[in-house]
């Protein structure tokens, strides 16, 4: 099956959604034969034809992005015309059989237009941002006019996935467009066949974009009074730096801030795969990428009781309300002590990751999906 595959997001641009449909355009490759081209915003340094994985092309077209790990909708929106065009010329070419394109907005717009152009039906899974209601620290302005456009995106695909229970609901509460059956949830998948737990080391991490809702400040108020015998680590940039410094300075506990990291790197691996406790105290999430890497580490992970966090981690994770630092300070005090329950949330977090969110399992889905 010949299968264009639309994200502005690629690897080793953007955030979550950018692995995510890189694994699943590669193992629909590897397991079932896929034939894919993939465009996708181009970048300094970044070759405008690769193939990052066998049997798949990645077609980078020329936009306006500043950052590697962000991207904002007047840069999203340049996409919309150079992706269109490298994509329509492809497929002239080539004539793919469907289109499989992340995220609603910007880049369900191209999947529409392709489609009414061209009769060349498309899925669509989204993200999050590119839902109502989820990002309003980014996007709520911009969200008070697309509402047209989401409907027309809907209307069109032959199916829509969310990746959580919760962003199938806050879709069907916030766009209201006629879903029928078409709406339906594949989670994201983790590739855990390489991954060993390793022994690990005093160190509590967190890592994402430091954006407010990320919660990261309430995690380094909650460690800055106390002297843990943990160092806490966060990996990744964005507004919040400022303010995680200022804490950072008077903090009794050992905080390291390292920047942007690429998740692929040894360093990033080393680390995430050493910490013995990882904490994401977000104010929202759809069905978080870094979750299922540190379940899958084996750490013992505590986050938010809201949006899709409570799902990703089920029973076995340990909950907190959100924007509470003594709630996070007092998890991590009883996780510091208590060497038997912090081997059992390690142990328990590995295993719901090879139950429910193994990439065997996930692929499947998908390709029933797709065909």
């Amino acid at each position: 099956m010949k299968l264009l595959l639309l994200n502005y997001e690629f690897p080793p641009l953007g955030g979550g959604a950018s692995p995510v449909s890189f694994e699943i355009g590669r193992r629909l490759v590897a397991e079932y034969g896929f034939d894919i081209d993939v465009v996708t915003m181009g970048f300094e340094g970044l070759p405008a034809r690769d193939e990052l994985s066998p049997g798949m092309r990645v077609y980078r077209v020329p936009c306006w992005r500043s950052k590697k790990e962000i991207c904002h909708p007047w840069e999203q929106a340049t996409y919309l015309f150079t992706g269109y065009r490298k994509a329509a010329a492809l497929h002239r070419n080539k004539t793919y059989d469907i289109c499989h394109t992340h995220f609603l907005i910007p880049t369900g717009l191209i999947a529409e237009k392709l489609h009414r152009r061209f009769g060349l039906p498309y899925v669509v899974t989204a993200h999050g941002s590119d839902v109502p209601g989820f990002n309003n620290d980014r996007f709520k302005l911009l969200h008070t006019f697309t509402g047209p456009l989401l409907r027309r995106v809907v209307a069109g695909a032959r199916r829509v996935v969310a990746p959580s229970a919760f962003l199938e609901q806050l879709m069907r509460a916030q766009i209201r467009a006629g879903f029928d059956e078409k709406l339906c949830v594949i989670p994201n998948g983790i590739a855990i066949d390489n991954i060993t737990p390793a022994s690990k080391r005093n160190i509590i991490l967190g890592t994402g974009r430091l954006l407010p809702r990320k919660g990261f400040q309430h995690l380094l108020q909650a460690v800055a009074d106390e002297v843990l015998g943990y160092e806490v680590h966060i990996c990744g940039d964005g507004p919040m730096m400022a303010t995680l410094k200022d804490i950072q300075k008077r903090s009794k506990t050992k905080i390291v801030l390292h920047g942007w990291m690429d998740n692929r790197s040894a360093a990033y691996r080393k680390l995430l795969e050493t910490a013995a406790i990882y904490v994401l105290p977000s104010l929202k999430e759809n069905a978080s990428i870094a979750l299922l890497e540190a379940m899958a580490v084996g750490a013992a992970v505590v986050t938010t009781n809201v949006s899709g966090c409570p799902e990703t981690v089920g029973p076995e994770g340990l909950l907190v309300e959100p924007e509470n630092a003594s709630a996070i300070r007092e998890v991590l005090l009883r996780l510091v002590k208590d060497e038997a329950l912090r081997q059992r949330c390690q142990q328990a977090m590995r295993a719901r990751v090879e139950k429910v969110f193994s990439w065997d399992r996930v692929i499947a889905h998908y390709r029933d999906v797709l065909s």
